[in-house]
């Protein structure tokens, strides 16, 4: 077997956390600056130096090691803050990793974050050919490239306009085209893909899955979306703070993240410190429960399920969005949910502070089978707030029906996420006589 395109050998990364200790006041430059000019008299007012800011180490990467061949497309996944971004930071050679070593073979293009990679004042133009550039390539291999690129971001008619004019979407079709057409020998994709629109992100796993298969080309995928991991990769990596602890196959390795990463007890809550969120919005706890029933691990699809949120705002922006997508573990999407889904009068209000709101989702509407609730929340069509995979997971029991031939059904003959039970009615014969001549 040739050697490994990529290999990862006991890699760490380290990172030092300065806290304030209580009662110590914060450090401003001209404090520094009298130090300098006086320094017994800063030292006397800081406490002569008695109580040094704590420092602490936190490694968000810890012994991982692992190889990939040529060809191979890996899914790296794992809840946030797990490391997969650090991991693909030092694969890019953007960040230096602390221990370890990380042998790569072959020419690297690295689609992390909006704006990786671009410089904000030259047009889509000019940032192609120096992205070709950095990639070792020549002028001529760019401009023999360029029309496929241009034509895969569909951004002809801003191609001379300054990238950062571009929306987010825009600049993601653009970057996507640059690292996918310019034949590197891996490719490098962080979740940034969740930016672009679903067609877009559809004809994007294409282009990785063929690039795979008809050219070898090595492809190192980070996402939430199971799915798309299902489909695409030939093996993954699960990371859990900030080590490895799966590899192998795809649908192996995700029972096994879902195992990690969802509550069976129908609630999961975090501390004010950890919850996810920004300083507009933190979520901190999401239930799952029905009024009819004091079980959360199976509940009965004949009684209405209340997903509760707990949450802190700062904001007051209307565009603020607050729901939950329930997805299939191989991540298929039943159906989202937002609470300025109804009619803007019908919008719960937002109160600055704490929150608790509920969302019905209605009875005799789930089949059998295992759920996932995913919290979502963000500012409409600009940015996401909360974004941190499948949270909750649970399982529907199927006894909402009424016929005799329904209650024969059993877990696998009724096929579908949903089993409503829908109304029919004859509306006559006639166009069925006429048809058949009869």
């Amino acid at each position: 077997m040739s050697a490994p395109i990529i290999s990862v050998e006991g890699l760490g990364k380290r990172y030092r956390i300065r806290h304030q200790q209580e009662g110590q006041r914060y450090v401003a430059l001209r404090d520094v600056l009298a130090s300098k000019l006086s320094p017994r008299r800063w030292l006397a007012k800081n406490g002569n130096g008695r109580h040094p800011p704590a420092d602490e180490d936190f490694w968000a990467l810890k012994d991982v090691s692992f190889d990939i061949q040529q060809g191979e497309v890996v899914g790296i996944i794992g809840r946030n803050g797990a490391g997969k971004s650090t991991l693909l930071k030092i694969l890019s050679r953007i960040t230096e990793p602390t221990e370890g070593r990380v042998t790569l073979r072959g020419r690297v293009a690295s689609l992390l974050e909006v704006g990786t990679g671009f410089h904000p004042e030259l047009t889509g133009r000019e940032n192609i050919f120096l992205n070709g550039a950095i990639l070792g390539m020549s002028r001529a291999d760019i401009v023999r490239r360029f029309d496929a690129i241009v034509a895969f971001a569909e951004v002809e008619r801003f191609l001379d306009t300054p990238v950062k004019r571009y929306s987010s979407g825009m600049y993601v079709r653009l970057a996507f085209a640059v690292a996918a057409h310019l034949e590197p020998e891996v490719l490098i994709v962080d979740e940034v893909l969740a930016v672009g629109d679903a067609e877009f992100q559809e004809k994007c796993l294409g282009k990785m899955e063929d690039d795979a298969r008809a050219e070898g080309r090595t492809v190192l995928f980070v996402s939430h979306n199971m799915r798309a991991v299902l489909s695409l990769c030939t093996r993954a990596v699960l990371l859990d703070r900030g080590r490895p602890v799966s590899q192998g196959e795809p649908r192996r390795v995700i029972g096994e993240y879902l195992a990690r990463a969802c509550s069976s007890t129908g609630e999961i809550a975090w501390s004010e410190s950890a919850a996810p969120g920004n300083e507009e919005f933190r979520l901190i706890a999401v239930r799952l429960y029905s009024k009819n029933e004091r079980r959360t691990g199976t509940l009965s699809s004949s009684h209405d399920l209340i997903v509760e949120f707990d949450f802190l705002a700062n904001t007051g922006n209307p565009g603020l969005c607050i729901g939950f997508d329930l997805t299939t573990p191989d991540g298929a999407v039943v159906f989202r949910t937002y609470q300025t889904d109804s009619a803007l009068h019908l919008w719960p209000r937002v109160e600055r502070g704490r929150n608790r709101w509920r969302c019905t989702v209605p009875k005799n509407l789930l089949n059998c089978g295992t759920y996932l609730v995913t919290p979502r929340v963000g500012i409409h069509n600009v940015y996401w707030i909360v974004d941190i995979g499948p949270v909750l997971q649970f399982d529907i029991s199927l006894n909402h029906g009424t016929s005799p031939l329904w209650n024969d059904l059993t877990a696998s003959n009724r096929p579908g996420s949903i089993a409503p039970i829908l109304t029919w009615d004859a509306v006559g014969a006639a166009a069925s006589t006429a048809r058949f001549g009869t």
